[in-house]
């Protein structure tokens, strides 16, 4: 089974109710799917090759007409546009709060700890409904905004910090790097250089649980014994986690546009265009603090 953490849970149709079906057998009849079926289901025999949507009577038209299967036009299935309205406004949330928390919670000296108490404890909040999400078996519209709310103060709060305090410019930076990683791995996917299969998706979990274990017990470190903890958020070593980080939410990137790829191919269910707005909102973060992060580190290197 695979994992439902929000981090690691690639948030899509892989459902239990058989809206995409990745973890049921195979159907007789459907369509073959080659080696870019989806990556996260864990079947036996050929993992690509399951496609609940393959005896579709729609697609069975075109079969008996010697036409090739495709996922059929009708209402309720997501499209693009769904998906780009949903991450439109889980995003437009997220920022609305961000920039309400910059302006109204001051983080000068007087205020400072005010304002990273009320940040802290809307990225717990928001860590907890992301959870709960993960945990439903459907999209929650009301839930997802929820989270893209508190997520967006804890946001604005940090990066009012590293831009007044630590290193001036640096929200921005971090925008303009994220917006970059998007394109670019946007283009690469599309193009074809990057190819989400079942090995990919192994070595990205692998490595994303590997990296939140060593700053797992960097954090704990660091509380308990104070200082940096190991070293892992500091110097060079810091750098160097920074920048596995960003490639670490890169490689997310392209497991969600696998996902919303397959969903669509596959006549996923429109409601499902929300589960793919909760993914990428999630990796857009992971990028966008990868990068504050980095860029803090390198300011206090100066």
């Amino acid at each position: 089974m695979r994992s439902r953490n929000p981090v690691f849970s690639r948030r899509g149709f892989s459902r239990d109710n058989g809206y995409a079906g990745f973890n049921t057998a195979p159907q007789a009849g459907g369509p073959a799917v080659a080696t870019q079926g989806n990556p996260y289901a864990q079947p036996t025999g050929n993992p690509y090759a399951q496609n609940p949507y393959a005896q579709n009577p729609y697609a069975q038209q075109d079969l008996q007409h010697g036409a090739p299967p495709q996922a059929p036009v009708t209402a309720g299935r997501m499209t693009i546009d769904d998906v780009v309205m949903r991450t439109g406004s889980t995003l437009g949330v997220l920022i609305v709060t961000a920039a309400l928390s910059w302006a109204l919670l001051p983080v000068d000296d007087a205020n400072i700890s005010r304002s990273y108490g009320i940040g802290i404890g809307a990225a717990l909040i928001g860590m907890v409904l992301a959870f709960v999400q993960s945990f439903k078996r459907k999209a929650s519209p009301a839930l997802i905004l929820t989270y893209a709310a508190f997520e967006g103060v804890f946001l604005g709060v940090v990066s009012n910090i590293v831009d007044n305090r630590i290193a001036d410019g640096a929200a921005m930076q971090a925008v303009l790097g994220t917006m970059a990683v998007f394109a670019g791995v946007l283009v690469a996917y599309k193009a074809g250089w990057i190819r989400v299969n079942r090995r990919f998706y192994g070595f990205v979990m692998a490595a994303a649980l590997g990296f939140i274990l060593l700053m797992t017990v960097n954090l704990l470190f660091a509380v308990f014994g104070g200082g940096d903890g190991l070293g892992f958020r500091s110097g060079g070593l810091g750098i160097l986690f920074g920048v596995i980080g960003v490639i670490l939410g890169a490689c997310f990137l392209a497991l969600d546009f696998k996902q919303v790829e397959d969903g669509i191919a596959y006549g996923a269910p429109r409601e499902e265009a929300w589960l793919a707005a909760f993914g990428l909102t999630l990796t857009l973060v992971w990028i966008y603090l990868e990068f504050l992060r980095l860029i803090s580190i390198l300011n206090s290197n100066d």
